[in-house]
């Protein structure tokens, strides 16, 4: 995570030291590449990690969760430390299939049962206008 981090910090100060600016699409494709590596860093975990896992895109600070009977999608969400703005939705990924959940039925008490190598996806607003 660290990596990703730090790539992240280089592709968006290191453009800007020759002329001081970048055009939003210079700053999105380096977003883009940022987000790709940490994904990348994200995989690397899954491979190294033995046992049944979940994974969580979005906004959070760990990750890859180690699978458990009893883990849950709002068990998961607070486990993974989710630090973004409200999501507008979330997908759980598994077997190819996608479970589209909102977010108010979760605050709600309704929670799903995940298992293992199921993928939740946080879909917040796009912190970007688009042009």
């Amino acid at each position: 995570m660290r990596n990703s981090l730090l790539l992240l910090v280089l592709a968006l100060i290191l453009p800007t030291l020759g002329n001081g600016c970048v055009s939003k699409a210079q700053a999105r494709a380096q977003a883009r590449a940022a987000y790709l590596a940490g994904q990348q860093d994200t995989r690397q975990q899954i491979n190294q990690n033995r046992g049944p896992v979940v994974t969580i895109i979005g906004q959070v600070r760990t990750p890859v969760l180690p699978w458990s009977a009893d883990l849950t999608l709002a068990k998961a969400l607070i486990a993974a430390d989710y630090h973004g703005a409200e999501p507008n939705e979330i997908i759980v990924r598994r077997d190819g299939q996608e479970l589209k959940i909102q977010p108010s039925s979760l605050l709600g008490g309704e929670d799903l049962p995940l298992e293992p190598r199921d993928v939740i996806e946080i879909i917040e607003t796009t912190p970007f206008p688009r042009s």
